[in-house]
Order: C-alpha cells, then sequence, then structure tokens
C-alpha cells in the first residue's frame, strides 16, 4: 500500500484527449457518451472513443461531418481530422482516407 505522499507523486489527473490528435480513425469503433459536471456544477455530455484505454473526445462537429461523407461514400474505413483554432474559434475538418 502507498503513503499518501507517494499517491500524490504518482498522481496524474484523467485527461480526455482530442481525435484530432489521432494518425487515423477508424469507422468502427465504438461510441460512447459520458456525463461530466461543470465546478459551478452545471451537467455537460462528451462523445469519446476508446483507444488503448486513452480517451479521445469526439466533437459534434466531427460526426456532422462525418454522417455527411459517410452518405456519399458508405463504406468508408478510415479518416483523419484537422483541427484549427482554439476554444470557441476552434474548425475541424473530417478527412476521408483509404
Amino acid at each position: 500500500m502507498a503513503n499518501l505522499k507517494d499517491s500524490a507523486l504518482n498522481y496524474e489527473a484523467p485527461t480526455i484527449h482530442n481525435i484530432a490528435e489521432l494518425e487515423k480513425v477508424s469507422t468502427e469503433l465504438d461510441v460512447k457518451t459520458e456525463t461530466h459536471t461543470k465546478s459551478d456544477g452545471e451537467s455537460f455530455t462528451v462523445d469519446v472513443v476508446i483507444i488503448d484505454e486513452q480517451k479521445y473526445r469526439v466533437p459534434a462537429t466531427v460526426l456532422a461531418n462525418l454522417k455527411a461523407i459517410l452518405q456519399a461514400k458508405p463504406n468508408l474505413k478510415f479518416f483523419k481530422v484537422n483541427k484549427t483554432g482554439s476554444g470557441m474559434q476552434t474548425t475541424y475538418t473530417v478527412i476521408p482516407m483509404d
């Protein structure tokens, strides 16, 4: 059993990465919706995929763009996401890959 000091030194806050950090994303990944609570007590939901025990957030705009691509190319297996900007100015571009 570890003492409090060792536990504190080894502690890493849970993080959720962004799907744009991945080089290639499979369209077959399972999506999970998680509910989180802000510091003011307000709840919000986040869609995530899990790869190698790491969570990657999937913004709603990525899902909307991917839907449009899949309607034109239903057999798409992989895609990539480019992220530009930050905060409220963030935009995502979904790029189909073969």
